[in-house]
């Protein structure tokens, strides 16, 4: 039988991922490409052949989005995957559609067919868009199995967006770990909490090889999701969260909604800053969707490490970038802190941005006057570190989970918002932990 032609339309993550566990060895397939969206820069870089075997000795293109087209006749696709995360269901299905027209399929791989069996037990953290407080839910989870005695370790979605070949397997434990591997800003916010609480975290890029490391160290293994992608592991219990920031999300978006139907537990999360209407929207649906999944509620109150340089001080407020960018949050931490601590005016950075930075306000233009922490490698850093420098504040709000001042050279004063999860009500994370065996 001849093999199909296959293109796997990615962001550097979960394209890899079924590459790997689907593709890779399979005999029926011939994967000509990948294409690459979401994540600056990381188009024109081989998928290398250490990590394609022995089926790709040449390794695998990798190309940008927007030759897709091309790409289907040049290479003579005969079917394209998508294996990206947190786009809506129109962007979806218009990408179908493109694939349609040229004559071939568009196919969306499932749990079962991209899902490791793990020999420990496994807790998912998953969400329906990104920021809507996976990390702190992780975060609280591991602290209630280690307080039980249990050895966690936290394996964390991929972000490889340096050299691929020694991303295959990473093991941070130590802030020296951050440097050792070339962290960008991005991996930095996911892998430093984990770290500051003296756990250990693992990612890179071949999760089979991961989860068999994790395993000789853990009696648990959490799975710390990114975007609102599904777990690559199959997990004994799945806790996904939503955001009534953002209500009405929870079912418009991929694979968010899959998320949502796969909990066992819905983690209805910021309910002390959200509006009552959109609380009880969001409550409405999550009922709708999946109506056996346990509800919790769940407040993420902040706290400011120096409160006295935000009341009557001219702000610029520094927020997490994906959550900025194609999270579409138009607040974070950072501009509830200054809220609520009495700014008087929170500074637009847009005249003061530089190179790629300017160019992330051009592609997203609804961020607004909040400047995204884009970290993307050491050139976006310090054009972050100089759109931060050149903007007329009186001081910055960091309102990202790592403390920036470590990375960049900020020329004012700056504080760090800080926030955890509080569930309220008899539904809690350690209950359902309970009442699955896990505790």
């Amino acid at each position: 039988m001849k093999k199909k032609n296959v293109l796997i339309m990615g962001a550097a993550g979960r394209d890899f991922h079924n590459f790997n566990v689907y593709f890779r060895n399979n005999e029926n397939y011939n994967v000509v490409a990948f294409t690459a969206t979401q994540i600056p820069n990381i188009d024109g870089r081989l998928y290398p052949p250490v990590l394609a075997g022995k089926l790709y000795p040449k390794g695998i293109k990798i190309y940008e989005e927007s030759e897709l087209e091309n790409l289907i006749k040049k290479l003579k696709v005969d079917e394209v995957v998508f294996s990206y995360s947190d786009v809506t269901f129109n962007y979806v299905m218009t990408k179908a559609s493109i694939v349609n027209a040229a004559g071939i399929s568009f196919k969306l791989l499932g749990g079962k067919e991209t899902m490791i069996k793990s020999s420990k037990p496994v807790v998912a953290v998953l969400a329906v868009r990104t920021g809507c407080g996976k990390s702190q839910t992780s975060r609280k989870i591991v602290k209630l199995l280690r307080d039980a005695g249990k050895k966690v370790v936290a394996i964390r979605h991929p972000m490889p967006y340096g050299d691929l070949a020694k991303q295959k397997v990473q093991r941070f434990a130590t802030l020296a770990d951050l440097k050792k591997h070339n962290c960008t800003i991005e991996e930095i916010e996911e892998y430093e909490p984990h770290i500051a609480l003296g756990g250990i975290i693992y990612s890179g890029v071949d999760y089979e090889a991961i989860v068999r490391e994790a395993e000789k160290e853990a009696d648990v293994i959490l799975w710390d999701g990114g975007n609102n992608d599904m777990s690559f592991y199959e997990p004994d219990v799945t806790f996904t969260v939503v955001d009534p920031h953002r209500p009405g999300h929870e079912l418009f978006y991929y694979p968010g909604n899959t998320t949502l139907r796969m909990a066992d537990a819905v983690v209805i999360n910021k309910i002390e800053s959200a509006n009552g209407d959109d609380i009880l929207k969001v409550l409405n649906n999550v009922k709708n969707v999946n109506p056996k999944a346990t509800i919790i509620e769940a407040a993420s109150p902040i706290t400011v490490d120096k409160p006295q340089i935000i009341k009557g001080k001219k702000v610029l407020v520094v927020e997490d970038g994906p959550t900025l960018t194609h999270g579409e949050m138009k607040y974070g931490a950072g501009t509830i802190a200054a809220q609520k601590l009495g700014a008087s005016e929170i500074v637009d950075p847009r005249p003061y941005t530089v190179k790629s930075i300017t160019d992330t306000f051009k592609k997203y233009p609804n961020i607004g006057t909040l400047l995204p922490a884009m970290g993307y490698g050491k050139e976006q850093m310090k054009d972050l570190e100089i759109t931060i420098n050149k903007t007329k504040c009186d001081s910055v709000i960091i309102g990202t989970p790592i403390d920036l001042g470590r990375l960049l050279k900020i020329n004012k004063p700056s504080t760090r918002v800080m926030y955890e999860l509080q569930e309220i009500g008899a539904n809690t994370l350690e209950s359902v932990l309970k009442d699955k065996g896990i505790l």
